[in-house]
């Protein structure tokens, strides 16, 4: 028998059967996968919420696969045609693929000319010519010819003559061939370690086409395509721009089919004892063989093969944009301090909005810097005064039209009035424009035109880019590969995982969170968001964990699952501004007790909590595991994981591509990160690529382990291409 599905689970994640059994429960019982990683470790035997993801994917992959066995089994029954092999068979599948294979068969089919040929009693002459190739078919056939007759079915031709006997015996073996479990899969795993795919361009697009030029005249093993070559190749055959087809690596190298049978159509022939030694069969069945490869089953393996091929490359692409939003999200955040947001524009202005410590919107304004007005001191005036008046900081500046002539627009305001202090930033505006016109910015912001809310939203992004970013569909933030070419159903699912892991891992202000965000946390959704800040904004801010539960639609079992992730600042207990459960005050009480010390005593007392043997506590409900973290956050309650704010200072006098020259080292930011490289802003509203051979003075496999989305790097040219818009980069600096 096949393991069970814990027992698969366990030997795909390298855990225990015992670790999947009670992580399971707990997934089908309603817990979600922040709550068990942070608060079940005990349970869990400490699994990651990366292990925690893969399991919860995994397990309704297995439970459809187990679904779908059972409805096979089902059909194949009531067809009377089980047999204890057969069952045995399905039993044993690991994979839908093999499931399928077993059961096509047994698939109800629109009657086809092998059926007809059944019905005529052709099978009787396939059998015979199949097993002894001494038969001449011609004389054989003589026996089968058949009169038209009528069938439950409908009519059949009959059998008029020998060729058409021969060719009915001829279509029975075809799909015997064709529905052969174990033969598909020898032919699969060929197909799989020997197809070639090629590209070509389509003759009226040769002069025209510029996107797909690198696979005008492109072959390539089906097996070593990576992800992003994959779509760029599904993408031009989708568009009418290439053409692909697959090939046998030994039909590349000939550049013809051969007389003789190739390596898939010999594999068929040795299946079924096929072998050409000119005896009177042996013709037509080598004949029957090559028929049915090229004419059925090749057909229906290279396009399974290419299905493959592009799931491949689309989970690699959605992996790829999942890793570059986590980065994204936990991108440093500059903090509770009052910023202008600027929303460069030329002819209809730059749009400011200058926003407090915690996002509130204290005025907005436009100024026009650039031309036609060209009203530059006018504007540097305008930002002074906002500075002043407001005591603000920092200046977040969108990346988009006019993003550097607007830098130097602040910047002379910075070297012209340098007692204000200012900071100021280039920042991604990716989304913005989506958040302005949406229905949450409406709610959030009334009182603003669209185009004055992308600057409140450039802004805050600064101050808190989780915060702001989450309120935005992912896909709309731009830091995918392929995203539209993708399955949207997994892509929002993964994406969806990340935003919430991350909200869950650095924690939720439930006092001062948008919807948007709260929607987030672990237990809660929309409708429930809504009622707390509907609750929020009628009964005032929340001085006590416990009071949520007074929140309309917010039970035990939500409470549960969100209150580890809520913080009330500054409120009646100071553990609700922690990450300990609300579950686990009892064990910080008796903690307190033995110390003689209340709680804003102990909170950040290392040498106290240092000095606390964490095993004296342990019980049947906590384990060393949740005593351990709940000692650690003690130490610094509602620590944040993201890093230190840091920035990146663009080159002076480097504004367009037309500045940059091979040599020149700049600073700049990662935007996005691909399977084959990563892109950097530098400054010029083009970004570059740091190719994966570039990155590091190693050898890298994963981009992903040597840089991030949002991360300041420095970088040096190597190439420019300004009629193709193309910055080549390195991160080697000591080589060009």
């Amino acid at each position: 028998m096949l393991p069970s599905i814990e027992q698969r689970l366990a030997s795909e994640i390298a855990v225990k059967s015992t670790q999947i059994t009670a992580t399971v429960k707990m997934l089908d019982d309603g817990a979600t996968v922040p709550f068990i990683a942070r608060y079940r470790k005990e349970t869990t035997g400490g699994l990651s919420d990366v292990q925690l993801r893969l399991l919860e994917t995994r397990l309704q992959a297995l439970r459809e696969l187990e679904k779908r066995r059972a409805a096979i089994i089902s059909a194949i029954e009531k067809q009377n045609k089980m047999t204890p092999e057969l069952y045995e068979a399905i039993t044993l599948s690991e994979d839908k693929t093999k499931l399928e294979d077993l059961y096509l068969p047994y698939r109800k089919k629109r009657r086809t000319k092998a059926q007809l040929a059944h019905e005529a009693g052709l099978h009787p002459l396939a059998d015979l010519l199949l097993k002894n190739p001494m038969i001449h078919p011609e004389t054989e056939a003589e026996k089968f010819l058949k009169r038209p007759f009528i069938t439950e079915e409908g009519d059949n031709p009959g059998v008029a003559d020998i060729n058409q006997a021969l060719e009915g015996a001829q279509h029975i073996l075809i799909e015997r061939f064709a529905e052969h479990a174990p033969l598909l899969h020898s032919l699969r795993g060929y197909l799989e370690a020997h197809a070639v795919l090629t590209a070509k361009v389509v003759k009226d697009k040769k002069d025209i086409d510029t996107r797909f030029v690198d696979y005008h005249d492109y072959h390539e093993a089906i097996s070593k395509i990576p992800s992003h070559r994959a779509l760029a190749l599904l993408r031009g055959e989708r568009e009418a721009v290439l053409k692909l087809k697959l090939y046998l690596d030994s039909e590349i190298a000939e550049q013809k089919r051969d007389t003789l049978l190739n390596p898939c159509e010999a594999l068929i022939a040795q299946r079924f004892n096929i072998d050409n030694q000119k005896r009177p069969a042996d013709e037509w069945l080598t004949d029957t063989v090559r028929t049915s490869w090229r004419s059925k089953i090749q057909v229906h393996l290279q396009t399974e093969c290419m299905n493959q091929l592009q799931e491949r490359a689309e989970t690699d692409a959605i992996q790829v944009f999942a890793q570059n939003l986590k980065a994204l999200l936990l991108a440093s955040p500059a903090g509770p301090r009052i910023t202008i947001g600027l929303d460069p524009g030329i002819r209809t202005g730059v749009k400011v909005a200058v926003i407090n410590a915690t996002g509130k919107v204290l005025t907005t304004a436009t100024i026009y810097p650039h031309p036609p007005k060209n009203d530059w001191h006018g504007a540097i005036e305008t930002l002074k005064q906002l500075a002043e008046q407001y005591h603000a900081s920092l200046i977040a500046i969108g990346n988009g039209t006019a993003s550097r002539e607007t830098d130097n627009l602040v910047r002379d305001l910075v070297k012209k009035h340098p007692l204000l202090k200012l900071t100021s930033l280039i920042i991604s505006e990716a989304g913005a424009s989506v958040y302005s016109a949406s229905q949450l910015a409406s709610e959030e912001l009334p009182d603003l035109d669209v185009s004055l809310r992308g600057a409140v939203s450039i802004a805050r992004r600064l101050q808190d880019p989780l915060a702001e970013l989450v309120k935005i569909d992912p896909k709309s933030i731009g830091v995918g590969q392929y995203q539209h070419d993708v399955n949207q159903k997994q892509l929002a699912q993964k994406l969806d995982a990340v935003v919430e892991d991350s909200v869950n891992a650095v924690g939720v202000d439930v006092n001062t969170a948008s919807m948007a965000l709260l929607r987030y946390v672990a237990g809660l959704n929309s409708k429930i968001a809504h009622s707390i800040v509907t609750y929020r904004n009628q009964k005032g801010i929340f001085t006590r964990r416990t009071d949520l539960l007074k929140v309309s639609g917010l039970g035990e079992k939500t409470f549960e699952q969100a209150a580890g992730f809520l913080r009330i600042l500054d409120g009646a207990n100071p553990l609700d501004a922690s990450a300990v459960h609300p579950e686990s005050y009892p064990l910080v009480e008796q903690i307190l007790t033995d110390v003689k010390l209340d709680v804003a005593a102990l909170i950040g007392n290392q040498t106290v909590l240092k000095s606390i043997r964490p095993e004296k506590y342990t019980n049947a409900q906590f384990g060393l595991p949740t005593v351990k973290d709940i000692l650690h956050e003690l130490e610094k309650p509602g620590r944040d994981p993201r890093s230190t704010f840091t920035t990146a200072v663009f080159k002076e006098g480097v504004e367009t591509i037309q500045d940059l020259h091979p040599g020149m080292v700049l600073e700049g930011v990662v935007t996005n990160v691909a399977a084959f490289g990563a892109f950097i802003d530098i400054g010029v509203h083009q970004d570059g690529l740091v190719h994966i051979s570039a990155l590091a003075n190693k050898f890298v496999n994963d981009p992903h382990a040597i840089v991030k989305a949002g991360q300041v790097v420095k970088v040096k040219v190597l190439t420019v291409d300004e009629k193709r818009k193309r910055i080549a980069l390195t991160m080697r600096l000591d080589k060009m």
